[in-house]
């Protein structure tokens, strides 16, 4: 399987169950991990054959920064939904971490998994 990774695209949301974590956006942290198939693009050097990661990348910012989710592993989930939606995406791979969560912790993250 190919894979298109997005590495550390940082963003912010309202994300928390807590009182003082639902009044501001925090940060997260947002890696995906798309798997396809990179024969058809490449054999073609058409961006037609090829998935579209800007076009995901825009979907997931303009989803997060919008969201207010209690917990990170939904904001995951609905990450993948995303992703998966793109006919040529096969699987995905989202990690979002939550810088700060937790007191001498550099962040807090979930990572899922989930394929056609």
């Amino acid at each position: 399987m190919d894979r298109i990774h997005i590495r550390d695209l940082a963003t912010r949301c309202i994300i928390g169950i807590n009182p003082d974590e639902r009044r501001e956006k925090q940060d997260v942290i947002l890696n995906i991990t798309l798997e396809c198939d990179f024969r058809p693009a490449a054999a073609s050097d058409d961006i037609g054959d090829a998935v579209d990661y800007k076009r995901i990348k825009k979907a997931v910012l303009q989803m997060v920064e919008a969201s207010s989710f209690g917990l990170i592993e939904t904001l995951a989930e609905r990450i993948a939904e995303i992703c998966l939606a793109q006919p040529k995406v096969l699987g995905v791979r989202v990690s979002v971490d939550k810088p700060g969560a937790l007191r001498f912790a550099r962040s807090v993250g979930v990572e899922i998994e989930r394929r056609r």
